[in-house]
């Protein structure tokens, strides 16, 4: 479970990220990047899968929130929110052995997808 301190954190983090867009290495400038998507896990497998793709969000650079949040109405469900320095950084994501090792144990927890938008996060001042 993510302590409330990492995550205001982490979400500040993001917030400050999306007014500096960043240079790509082909010299075009890349905006931050988000998703957000559904998971639906084997019954009673939500907790081992969380704890699968916490570790994995680990290895992911460029990433700067991973937030994974359990789905209050449905046991199985998980909802994960992404932000990402840029859309570079997310593709790059999956290419670590410890993130492709974590796919692997990861697979047979899960029974499905849902819905998934891509996002560009922003932040509006009031």
């Amino acid at each position: 479970m993510i302590a409330r301190r990492e995550f205001v954190g982490a979400a500040a983090l993001g917030l400050l990220a999306a007014h500096s867009p960043l240079i790509a290495a082909g010299g075009d400038v890349e905006e931050i990047y988000g998703l957000i998507g559904q998971l639906t896990a084997v019954p009673g497998k939500r907790e081992e899968l969380i704890s699968v793709l916490l570790e994995a969000s680990a290895a992911m650079r460029g990433n700067l929130l991973y937030l994974v949040a359990e789905d209050l109405a449905d046991p199985d469900l998980i909802w994960i929110t992404e932000v990402w320095r840029t859309r570079t950084d997310h593709q790059n994501s999956l290419k670590p052995e410890a993130v492709q090792s974590a796919i692997a144990r990861a697979r047979p927890l899960i029974a499905g997808f849902g819905l998934r938008a891509e996002t560009r996060p922003v932040n509006h001042a009031n």
